[in-house]
Order: C-alpha cells, then structure tokens, then sequence
C-alpha cells in the first residue's frame, strides 16, 4: 500500500460518463475560440485592406486634383473638363461656382478668363459664382475689392463688361437703397476701376484729380447726379 501516492478512487459508469461529457464540450469551446480567434483575424486583415485601398484611392484622387488644377490653370476649359470626366466635380453649375471660388491651387486670371467666356454654360457659372458674395451692408470699393479679390478681369473689353454687369446687378441686390438703378452702379464702378488703374499706373504721371472724377460721373444717376458725399468716399 502506497500511502504517498494513494490510487484515485474508481468511478462508476455515471461519473465516467459526466467527465467524458465535460471533456468533451471542453473540447468544443476550446475549438470555438480557436474559430472566433481566426475570423476576428480576418476580420482585422480585411480592415487593413480597406484602409490601404481607401488610402490609394485618396492618393489617386488628389493626384488627379493635383492635375485638373494645373489643367485649368493653362486651359480653363479643359481643366473643368478633366476635373468633371473624373467626377471630381459634377457638372452643377453652383457646385463649378463654388470650385472657382474657393480659388484653391488656381490661377486668378485662368478663373477670370473662364468666368468671362459668353458660353451660356459659362454665363450660368458666372451668375453662381457673384451669387457667393456677400456685398450687404458694404461700401461699393469694398465690394468691389472683395469682387476683383476672387479673380483678375481679363483683358478682353466684353468679358469685363459681363463680368462687371453681374456685379453691379448683385451689389443692388444687396443693396437696394445705394443706386436708383444697376446703370449707375455698373458706370461707377467702371469709373473706380478706372480711376484706381490711373492711380496706381507709374507710366501715368498725370493723376486724375478728383473734380475730374466727378465731372466723369454727372448725370449717371438716372439724368441726376450722385450725392457728393458718395463720390468723396471714392477718392
């Protein structure tokens, strides 16, 4: 008789057939984790190789901005062509609108050569693109300068006049009580434009004093002409 060691008791059938049962659904759970260990593997891989795909496709997709910006930069028209055949853009007229007026990585005078065009498709994205400023409550030179801002008039005579129509039928808009009608805006800021070129030219010494600035602008309010008090803001 070995009292160090004593033989485990002998188990009759029904405790030998309890622990086979419990050694038998050990098992299972055991092969149950092991299966849940493999598929959240899985699953953790096909999230890595989203991530990468997604991470591609933005690489891809800002390289292909990257381009349809210096497209539109040299051919203003071929860009937004580019740009809307690689749905980058839609061809929305706002949403183009909204593009250019953001300005980001684009060359002024390329937006204001694209703005000009009398394409009506061009004509409609001109009309969005005044829509996004604010002119309300502001002085027409600042209006103005926010205007002339967002873009550099090209040098083409009829692309500025539609440019400058579309200004001056916002800034109306915007503000009703400032001019009894577009005309007037549209002459007078013509007139500023004008002025500021003279002003700022270092090859015209003689500069318009400012009583030719208002002999210029007698009578554009309708036969009538603008408070004096207007016009000395201009100066």
């Amino acid at each position: 008789m070995n009292l160090c060691h004593p033989d485990p008791p002998e188990l009759n059938q029904i405790e030998t057939e309890e622990l086979q049962t419990i050694q038998w659904h050990r098992k299972q759970l055991l092969e149950d984790i092991q299966k849940l260990k493999e598929e959240i593997a899985e699953v953790f891989a096909q999230i890595d190789c989203f991530e990468s795909a997604e991470e591609s496709r933005q690489v891809q997709k800002e390289k292909e901005l990257c381009i349809g910006r210096k497209k539109f930069n040299m051919d203003p028209g071929k860009g937004i062509q580019y740009l809307i055949e690689h749905k980058l853009l839609s061809s929305n007229t706002e949403e183009i609108a909204q593009f250019l007026y953001k300005g980001e990585g684009l060359n002024k005078t390329a937006i204001g050569d694209y703005l000009g065009e009398r394409d009506p498709f061009n004509l409609k994205i001109l009309q969005a693109f005044v829509d996004l400023h604010e002119f309300a409550n502001l002085h027409l030179v600042q209006a103005l300068r926010q205007f002339l801002w967002s873009f550099r008039l090209p040098g083409e005579a009829q692309k500025i006049d539609r440019m400058m129509e579309s200004f001056a039928a916002r800034y109306c808009l915007c503000n009703p009580d400032v001019f009894q009608s577009t005309d007037t805006c549209y002459v007078l800021s013509f007139s500023i434009i004008m002025l500021n070129t003279s002003l700022h030219n270092p090859n015209v010494r003689d500069k318009p004093p400012f009583e030719r600035f208002v002999s210029m602008n007698r009578g554009i309010n309708n036969g009538r002409d603008l408070p004096e008090e207007l016009l000395k803001v201009e100066e």
